[in-house]
């Protein structure tokens, strides 16, 4: 059963091609039927606001929360992480995204663009050489609630990557910055978890 990306908005291509670099059957995941035959789902990074738009539009949005509640390992990015908050402290009115983690994240806390950054990371669970991390319009988590690992900090403590239960997530971006491990400690996460299929599945990447 593969790992699904949810591919409505943002860089889901480059998440596909690590999980295929790493040997992962991965799909794109643009409705409810591609999400059912899903073992795992990253959310991408890209505009927090019009991935949840573009799932209310694509009727994803009940199906992620349910998937969520039943278990199913996510792993955000980014926009994602900013999606799977249970709070969001400077969202537009009315954004929730699809929640699940017991945190408050900040959207853009680092500027813009222009304040794009890279830095080397230790991260709890991955062991070797320091986790190469790209910030790009970046979230941080502000508050963590019961239950929630802190997995990677910066210098300065500000929080960019945790876990609770079958959610991982991270502010940054692996995927472009050639560093495939974050990647594979959600592929152990993944490893455990058996859904039953309702069809055949295949390694596509569109």
């Amino acid at each position: 059963m593969p790992i699904g990306v949810l591919a409505l908005q943002g860089d889901f291509r480059e998440h596909l091609e690590v999980l295929s670099k790493l040997n992962a059957e991965a799909i794109p995941v643009r409705t409810a039927e591609e999400l059912s035959i899903c073992n795992g789902l990253i959310i991408p990074g890209g505009e927090s606001t019009v991935i949840e738009k573009l799932a209310d539009m694509y009727s994803l949005t009940s199906p992620i929360k349910k998937a969520i509640a039943d278990g199913m390992p996510v792993f955000g990015t980014c926009a994602g992480l900013i999606l799977l908050a249970n709070e969001i402290v400077d969202g537009i009115p009315g954004q929730k995204g699809f929640g699940g983690l017991d945190i408050s994240v900040r959207r853009n806390a680092f500027g813009n663009q222009l304040d794009s950054f890279e830095t080397e990371l230790a991260f709890e669970g991955i062991d070797g050489a320091p986790v190469r991390a790209a910030f790009i319009r970046a979230p941080i988590v502000e508050r963590v609630g019961t239950g929630v690992q802190v997995l990677s900090t910066l210098a300065d403590e500000t929080i960019v990557a945790v876990k609770s239960g079958n959610i991982l997530g991270i502010a940054f971006h692996p995927e472009i910055s050639g560093e495939h491990r974050v990647h594979q400690f959600f592929i152990e996460m993944v490893r455990p978890v058996s859904f039953s299929p309702t069809r055949e599945s295949s390694r596509i990447i569109r």
